[in-house]
């Protein structure tokens, strides 16, 4: 089963970047559950950014620490060419 690594975006413009394996599971537990993360419960709503798919948790893991030590400018980027790719 894949893994994906997303970036939200949460209520006061801040980013979020995560690891999970059902984007629609997570994203709703983000936005409703107790079971988001505790940065993106003081930051409700959430809105759901950026995706990409890894065929596992290491490199989903990796993939994630290396998105985390971007800058903002570069994270938005990131979103930014993920969005003309997808027109």
């Amino acid at each position: 089963m894949s893994y994906f690594v997303y970036i939200l975006e949460c209520s006061d413009g801040s980013l979020y970047t995560g690891i999970t394996k059902d984007i629609n599971k997570r994203l709703d537990e983000h936005n409703y559950k107790d079971k988001g993360a505790k940065y993106t419960k003081a930051r409700r709503p959430v809105k759901l950014l950026y995706q990409e798919s890894q065929s596992n948790r290491s490199t989903a893991s990796k993939r994630e620490y290396e998105i985390k030590k971007f800058t903002r400018v570069k994270k938005l980027k990131l979103i930014k060419e993920s969005d003309s790719l997808n027109i």
